[in-house]
């Protein structure tokens, strides 16, 4: 392709998009990919996660207008262009048994009516690629299924002229993959390399609970992206109201992560063009085509 290749990534909330496929995004920006995130929601009902900022006042008040200025920092640190779908947060509802949803909520939304937005901005954007979550979102927050939910409905949708047509002039991404990072073969390597040297490992409850995250996933596609590790560290960390610096995700050494896994996985969910699997490249397929 003589064409700039161009990246969508569709995201449930401000920093998911650091939490996901960061080192891939960064990766493809420094080769001069166009990157684009759509975050569906503005965290508006996200907990405050870091202990160093729980019960500040204005955080608490205002906590919309800080998530997007983290999101604006985090956006920056990445390279990448990102644009709000504008749904509001559903929250993560807890008890048993479960509380309803908020009135207006991202996820009560009708799921061909909010696809529209996310089609027009693959319609203004023309990725070949998009990243998205699986059905159970990857882990079952409401947000993160209609996030699968929209991205499956706007990817079929986006070049059928019959389809949304006050949304602007087709256009068919090429291939679609669910973010896999968070999988057993990955966090079980990482957690036998910290025990043979020694070290502690964040990962052994997870293992041992991981039977009730669901089905094993099948991971296709292999992003080599270990140089970026650094870049999507400092991406999530700049999410501050949401992420502790000391805690469970940065306990991993970045010279340990680069020599026993140095990639970021996904799993291909639908393609237009052949390919051959397994694939290290999002675009494999489109670049000669």
């Amino acid at each position: 392709m003589t064409e700039q290749l161009r990246l969508m990534a569709v995201h449930a909330h401000p920093d998911d998009e650091s939490s996901k496929g960061a080192a891939t995004m960064a990766k493809y920006v420094s080769e001069g990919v166009d990157v684009l995130v759509a975050t569906c929601t503005g965290g508006e009902r996200g907990s405050i996660l870091n202990p160093k900022l729980q019960g500040d006042p204005y955080i608490e008040k205002n906590i919309h207008e800080v998530r997007a200025k983290e999101m604006a920092e985090a956006r920056d640190i990445l390279g990448v262009k990102q644009e709000w779908l504008g749904f509001v947060d559903s929250g993560l509802p807890e008890g048993d048994p479960l509380p309803p949803l908020p009135e207006g909520c991202f996820a009560l939304q009708d799921v061909d009516e909010a696809a529209g937005r996310l089609v027009k901005l693959i319609r203004d954007f023309r990725p070949h690629v998009v990243t998205t979550y699986d059905e159970n979102g990857g882990y079952p927050h409401p947000d993160h299924i209609m996030t699968h939910k929209i991205s499956m409905v706007a990817f079929e949708a986006a070049g059928d002229a019959s389809r949304y047509p006050e949304a602007g002039e087709p256009w068919q991404p090429l291939k679609l993959y669910y973010n896999q990072g968070f999988n057993r073969p990955r966090t079980q390597a990482l957690h036998e390399a910290l025990l043979e040297r020694g070290m502690e490992s964040p990962y052994g409850e997870w293992l041992e609970r991981w039977h009730t995250m669901g089905r094993e996933r099948t991971l296709t596609t292999y992003v080599p992206c270990g140089d970026f590790f650094e870049i999507r560290d400092k991406a999530l960390i700049a999410h501050a109201t949401q992420i502790d610096p000391d805690g469970g995700w940065f306990r991993v050494p970045l010279d340990l992560q680069r020599e026993i896994w140095p990639t970021e996985e996904y799993e291909l969910a639908k393609s237009v063009v052949g390919t051959s699997l397994p694939e290290d490249d999002l675009f494999a397929g489109i670049r000669n085509n």
